[in-house]
């Protein structure tokens, strides 16, 4: 598995703690930034992640950012995007098993890293249920046109 990771200036804490856990996990990885603690533009850091993760470079995306909401709806934007704004471990997995959820966003302000590396952990492991599911995602799909 290969995750495309970025964040902004509210979430550079906490991408660094997940980069952290994806190193101990030997998950590969690449950091889309930024490299400062300057104040930036979430929606130019959801773009690198959410347009190779659509074009199928990496498996999935982790995005941050205060809240995980901006960020969030940045990346949905793109067009094979499913981005999921999760804050509890019941919700990461949902996200996976119904939604087959391809980037996950978290917000920095909102929760702290222990609970942000355990929804990581369980949003990696937990893979798509298909079967019902499928055709919900299916219906999305046909949404973005």
């Amino acid at each position: 598995m290969k995750i495309a990771i970025s964040s902004d200036h509210g979430g550079n804490n906490l991408r660094k703690e997940i980069m952290h856990l994806l190193d101990e996990l030997n998950i590969s990885y690449e950091d889309f930034g930024p490299q400062t603690d300057d104040s930036v533009d979430y929606p130019d850091y959801a773009r690198p992640v959410a347009e190779r993760v659509a074009a199928g470079e990496f498996d999935r995306g982790i995005l941050i950012c205060g809240t995980g909401i901006g960020i969030s709806i940045a990346a949905n934007k793109f067009k094979g995007i499913r981005c999921a704004l999760v804050h509890d471990t019941f919700s990461a997995k949902a996200t996976r098993c119904h939604n087959d959820s391809n980037v996950l966003a978290m917000g920095e302000r909102v929760i702290g890293p222990g609970l942000a590396r355990e929804i990581v952990e369980t949003w990696l492991i937990t893979d798509f249920e298909g079967g019902r599911h499928t055709r919900r995602i299916e219906k999305i799909t046909e949404l973005e046109g």
